[in-house]
């Protein structure tokens, strides 16, 4: 487990290296009855600092997916 920080971050929570992050839209564009091209997305991202701060924004619509390293 993990906490949220005071600028909403999870200190400590990623180590060095090469993590990912996945999602899974699918129930979310089901339940809106919304065909959809991506079932899941996964994000692979490189972590070279441990006190570096990522925010990795995830745009989706049901035929299209953009992500980016944020500030």
């Amino acid at each position: 487990s993990n906490y949220t920080d005071m600028d909403d971050g999870c200190p400590g929570l990623l180590k060095p290296g090469t993590s990912k992050l996945s999602f899974d839209p699918e129930g979310y564009w089901k339940k809106r009855g919304q065909e959809r091209s991506y079932p899941y997305v996964e994000v692979v991202f490189t972590i070279t600092n441990e006190t570096q701060k990522f925010h990795i924004p995830l745009l989706l619509s049901p035929w299209s997916y953009t992500t980016y390293q944020g500030s």
